[in-house]
This record gives C-alpha cells, structure tokens and sequence, in this order.
C-alpha cells in the first residue's frame, strides 16, 4: 500500500482516511519516529506510546481551530508529523530545525510552548475562558496530561480551578504510569486501582451500549446514570476527578484506536470539564522501548536496529561523580537524605536509592514540595540534599526564598544540567542559576572546575550548617582529572589562582575555568601573558583575591556559562566599583547573551555566541588592539 504519512498535508486529511488507513498511518508513524530519534536522540518513549491517540484527536478535533495543548511536549512528536511537519522532521533537535518541544512560533498548531511540566491544564483553561469572552462556542479546548505530569502541584491548581468555572474543557490523563521513572505517590496508586476496576467500566460500557439500543433507550440510560455511583463503589474508589468536578470517562485502551475515537467523538460536545482516562504503554510499537521504559525516554543517537548498546564512559559524567561522592559521605552521616524531583537516574541518585532506600525521596515532578520538604527535614535535624536540574528549580524560587534561605536551614542544592545542555534547547539550558541565586542572602553559590573540586565542594556544603549552599555543574562528561583523595571541605568563599600574568586576568567559573586555561595558552603565542582565576564561588565573592590579582593587568575578563545579567559579570562590576581598586585595567564581562537560546549541540551553541577559546581569544585580542590604539591617541595628545 502507499505511505500516507508522506501525502498528509495537514490533519484535516485524517478525515477522508478509512479506519484500515488510520492504522497503517499508525505504524508509519512510529516508524518516522523511530527512524528519526535513532538518527539525532530525542524523546522516544513518549511518544511512541501516544501514536493512536495523536492520530484519534487529529482525526475528531480540528487543529488549529480546536486547541490542542500538550503537557511535557516529549509526547508530541507524532503531532509534529501530523501538522505539516514531515519533510523537516528529521531536522528534529539539530541546529535550526525543528525543537523537540511544542513550540508556537513553529507551527499554528502548537498551541503552547512547554518543556517543563504540568502546565497543560492550567493553559487549557485559559484558552477555554478566552474562547467564552469571544463567543466562540463550537471551539473545543484540549489538555494532553501524560508522561508523570500528574504528579506535579500545578495541574491539582488547574484541575481545581478548572472544576470551579464548569467551562468547557477536555483534559485526556494519557497513563503510562512513568514519568522518566515509574510515577510515584499516592495518585499514581490511585490510577493503578482505578485501572484495577476495568471491569467494573467495561459492564458499564456494555450496560450503556445495549440500553442505547432499545426502544426508548436514552431514558433507560437516564435511569441507569442515576445508579451509576452506587454501582461503581462495588467495583472502583470514588472518582477523585469528579470530587474535582470533572466528569470521568475511563480507563480506556490508548492503542484501541476505534475505541479511542468513539471516545473522543462522544465527549467532543458534553459541556463543562471531561476527563478522558487512556492507559498507554510507553515505547509502544518498538521492543527495545518497551522492555526499558525508563532507558528509551530520552535517547541519544543508536541503530535502531541493534537498540542501545550502552559503552562504559572513558571519563565519569559529573552526575555520576555526584551520585558516588554522595554516597561515600552519607555512609559516615546517618542526618544526609536525598530528595529529586523525579529524576534518580538523571541526578545521580540510583546509586544512593540502593544504598539507603530509607533516606531517599522521590517527590514526582514537584520542585515546590522538594525545595519545602527538604526545609522541613533540615528543621528536623537532617542533612537534606536535593539534587534538581537547574532549569527546574525556577519552578521553587519562592520555596527557596521563603522556606529555606530566610530561615537559614542548611540546606545542600545541587543543581545539574547547568549552563548550555544542547538539542533540548531554551526550555532546558541552565542559564540563568547565578543571575537567580546570586540575590539571596546568605547563601553559598558554588561552581567546580571539574568533577574533583565538586567531590569536595558536596563535602563543604554539607559541613556548613548556617544556611543553603548551591553547586552548580554541567551535563555530561567531566575532564578526566584525577580525583584528590577523600571529599574534604574548601575554605568557602575563597578562589584559586591557576596561572599568573601581567596582561589581562581571566576571573572564570565552573565550565569555563578550563576555557580561560587555553584561552591564556593561546595568548602567550600573541605575546599576551594571563592571570587565571578559578573564582569558585559566585557568593560570597572571593573579594580577597580579587583585591590580590585586579592590580596591574590592563585588561579583567569574567567568564561564565550563565546569563551575563546578573551572574559572576555583574558581581565583579559591582565589586569593583564600590571596592575602589587603584586600577586603570578595563572590565569586559563574557557570558550567555541576554537572549533565548535555541537548541543545537553544545559546542555549536558556544562558537554561535563567541564563548569558545579561539573566538575568546580573538575578541580579547581586538579589544587589547583598542585599548592600545586609545593609549597612544592620549598620548599624542
């Protein structure tokens, strides 16, 4: 038969397709999917698991009138295909390709952008109430819930909300009972016992199918609705989503594509909140996906034919240095605990959950709660550490505020992924930690140079005991150093002078510490020598060696993978002007633009914005030529 992926000029062809060609586009589907993510690494797991219900919406509702929104966006790749996307599809994640996310600027019908969680609900209503001001009665509104984002606070806020205004709304729980790990927590235990009550729903189903089918039936099934609530405490807990307001439809088979469709088409036009219940098998359709869940939820490049072959890393990521070190000091300090929002494996923690299961919490997709949780364990006397990415903790600045840094609770925060972290683009890059952490006070704000000053950085936060400390590290491998011995604390706020020179004081943090190495190699060939600062500490400021190293270099360069608002840049201005250094050295201040950064590798994204050495050191070159040019000016004058 010909592909029909590759005709497909938008959704709206889905309705001229028979139900024999929905499931061959099906399987077209998964295999683009596939064919692509093996190709450029992705979400994978997610969005093979929502093929049949992708193509179920595309094929009752109209995009872009009707709004579909997609809670954590990795399940919306099939989506992407479906809505004009295919010929650019394989660009997927790669530099000025597609993203990996809904993205509205993309496509009209990507109605919401959204890379971090629990979102969808609270948006879709929005839309729904914005629909109702206009008039627009016949618009039906969608929130795509799948992929754990039930665990998070904010989609309770919007479901309650939401049960309030009675407006019109859709909410689809795609369950696949996994996040990156399998959900934890009560309401993913809740789901399974409605699960559990299947057939319960399918006597239901069947009841109200015949009934329909008789003489005066809908008043048969006006009858039965009224039992409906005393039969289903026989067979399945009272509904928590209609306590909410919601009425429930569920659980449904998501790969039943005909019953998904029936489904939709039924509750296309009932009026205030619905939700639609699918249990979903995550990397369905694809076998290697299936057996490891968590392995396929995001990928890098692999032979789709072969799966992953995992190959031990030459060099430790940092995550992992992390994780081990974290373990080595909690099996001397019985007070440590160790809390994530959802992410063991992608923190580091796997190996601390095995270790001291009793003293590891997995909160599900609930940074608030992290953040307040872990206060409440260090008023207890513990030694919380909670290890979330840096684009993550945004969602807690409140909790970190008020709950732990005004209340001076020693409070351990290690923060991955920061800085640039790739394909997965603005939604994920850690660039703006520093610039948020830097205006609280009392707070220790730290970056390693490399995975061994981390092992002891996690050791000096955890013998500090008067307030929060921050340690901020990038994803990925580390540099391959050899690690010093046992973790041991560092004099907190104080930097470490690497090289010295006379020209130009490279003052860097965290990543760059290593590019300020090389940029001051590549200056010696100019005949430029270079002072290197490892500043360690963004708060407090090591204002003692900057008072050492600031006299008698014409040039100081801060540099740091993070926001130039506000970061280590910002501090050293600051510094400077109100230290009152005798100094006529000129400041230039490197960092991450005051801007979005979209998605391409790493090292493409660092050569886009000069924050390479050689573009480093080509700039720092050009301004040594203006500084000499306004020098010999003053003195011809």
């Amino acid at each position: 038969m010909e592909p029909i992926l590759p005709r497909l000029t938008g959704p709206e062809a889905l309705a001229d397709l028979n139900r024999y060609e929905l499931q061959q586009l099906c399987a077209e589907l998964r295999e683009e999917i596939i064919t692509t993510v093996s190709r450029n690494g992705g979400h994978l797991g997610a969005s093979l698991g929502v093929v049949e219900l992708t193509v179920a919406l595309h094929t009752v509702f109209r995009s872009p009138d009707d709004k579909i929104l997609w809670d954590v966006g990795h399940q919306a790749y099939g989506h992407k295909l479906l809505t004009g996307r295919y010929t650019r599809f394989r660009t997927l994640r790669r530099r000025d390709g597609l993203s990996g996310f809904p993205k509205p600027s993309e496509s009209e019908h990507d109605m919401f952008g959204v890379g971090h969680a629990s979102t969808a609900i609270s948006a879709a209503l929005g839309y729904a109430k914005a629909r109702d001001s206009l008039g627009e009665s016949d618009q039906a509104v969608i929130a795509v819930v799948g992929d754990g984002a039930l665990t998070g606070g904010l989609a309770y806020e919007g479901m309650n909300n939401a049960g309030q205004c009675q407006t019109d709304l859709i909410v689809i729980l795609n369950d696949n009972k996994m996040s990156i790990s399998p959900n934890v927590g009560a309401i993913a235990k809740y789901l399974t016992r409605i699960t559990a009550g299947k057939h319960y729903n399918r006597l239901e189903a069947d009841i109200w199918s015949l009934l329909g089918k008789i003489p005066h039936g809908s008043k048969a099934q006006v009858l039965a609705g009224r039992i409906k609530e005393s039969l289903k405490h026989l067979f399945v807990p009272a509904s928590l989503f209609e306590e909410l307001g919601f009425e429930y439809f569920g659980p449904i088979n998501g790969h039943d594509l005909p019953t998904v469709i029936r489904t939709l088409r039924s509750v296309r036009n009932l009026k205030g909140p619905v939700l639609v219940h699918m249990i979903t098998e995550k990397g369905k359709g694809y076998k290697f996906a299936e057996e490891d869940e968590q392995k396929y939820h995001g990928v890098g490049k692999f032979d789709k034919a072969e799966g992953i072959k995992v190959v031990p890393p030459s060099v430790p990521s940092y995550t992992s240095v992390f994780g081990e070190t974290l373990v080595e000091l909690a099996t001397h300090d019985k007070r440590i605990h160790a809390i994530t929002a959802a992410m063991p494996d992608g923190t580091g923690l796997n190996a601390f959950r095995s270790a001291f299961p009793e003293r590891f919490y997995d909160v599900g997709i609930a940074e608030q709660h992290a953040v307040t949780f872990a206060a409440g364990l260090a008023s207890g006397g513990m030694r919380p550490v909670v290890a979330i990415y840096s684009t993550f903790l945004q969602r807690a600045y409140d909790q970190l505020i008020h709950d732990v840094a005004l209340q001076k609770l020693p409070v351990v925060f290690a923060l991955d992924r920061a800085g640039l972290v790739g394909e997965d683009g603005p939604t994920h890059h850690g660039a703006f930690d520093l610039s948020y952490l830097r205006p609280i006070p009392g707070v220790y704000v730290m970056a390693p140079k490399d995975e061994d000053e981390l092992r002891h950085m996690l050791a000096s936060s955890l013998a500090h005991q008067d307030g929060p400390c921050f340690i901020r590290y990038p994803r990925g491998s580390g540099l391959g150093v050899s690690l010093s011995g046992p973790p041991r604390p560092l004099p907190l706020g104080d930097a470490e002078v690497l090289m010295r020179g006379e020209d130009v004081c490279l003052l860097a943090i965290g990543t760059m510490v290593a590019t300020a190495q090389e940029v001051a190699r590549q200056l010696e060939r100019h005949g430029l020598s270079a002072t290197v600062v490892n500043m360690r500490f963004l708060k407090p400021l090591p204002e003692k060696t900057l008072a050492e190293v600031w006299p008698g270099h014409r040039l100081i360069v801060t540099l740091e993978e993070n926001s130039i608002v506000g970061g280590l840049g910002g501090a050293v201005l600051e510094w400077s002007a109100t230290s009152r250094q005798n100094s006529d050295a000129e400041i230039m201040t490197l960092g991450l633009p005051d801007q979005f950064i979209e998605h391409a590798t790493r090292s493409e994204l660092l050569a886009s914005i000069d924050l390479q050495s050689e573009e480093i050191c080509e700039r720092l070159l050009v301004e040594f030529e203006r500084i000499a040019r306004r020098k010999r000016a003053q003195s011809a004058s």
